[in-house]
């Protein structure tokens, strides 16, 4: 749906000559890697402080149908989070790259997880498929932009979404 720019507030841009700026120095270095860090320490049933460079720690925790506190969102709840923001970034950085205005954006996330293997001490048949089967993302975008030109930049963002690759190839995971 688009609106008139004078008819509404215009969510707030990021920096378009920074943006340039980081865009540039990413071609200019195609093959850095960065690595992210995360402490996540228990502090009893199924709560947990997760330490992320200084900022204060994100809460994850159980809802008590899965015997936690209801303190804060699980840690499935939590990629999902995770997926909606990176994706928001990626329309709101193309928008801003490509001088579209957005008035609103929000996404609607929802995942199908079967919950049986209660972290393997319940149903551990061998074909349980483990994590989510289906992630569904429902964006709701309001620009000065063209259906088509929104649903290109939609695309254009789950496409170059970290976290979304990240979930749709496979990753190396090793605990020790």
């Amino acid at each position: 749906m688009n609106k008139q720019a004078n008819s509404c507030t215009t969510l707030s841009p990021i920096d378009k000559a920074k943006l340039e700026a980081l865009a540039k120095e990413g071609k200019a270095n195609p093959d850095v890697i960065k690595t992210l860090k995360c402490k996540t320490v228990a502090k009893g049933k199924f709560r947990h402080e997760n330490y992320i460079r200084n900022l204060a720690p994100y809460i994850v925790d159980e809802p008590p149908t899965l015997l936690g506190e209801d303190t804060a969102p699980n840690p499935s709840e939590a990629l999902l989070a995770a997926l909606g923001s990176c994706i928001a970034v990626g329309i709101h950085a193309n928008a801003v790259n490509e001088g579209i205005e957005i008035n609103s954006l929000e996404l609607d996330l929802e995942g199908d997880l079967n919950i049986t293997a209660v972290w393997g001490t319940g149903d551990l048949s061998e074909t349980k498929p483990l994590g989510f089967t289906d992630v569904r993302i429902n964006v709701k975008l309001d620009s000065n932009a063209s259906k088509e030109k929104q649903d290109a930049l939609i695309a254009h963002a789950v496409k170059w979404s970290p976290v979304a690759n990240t979930l749709m190839r496979k990753v190396n995971v090793v605990a020790k």
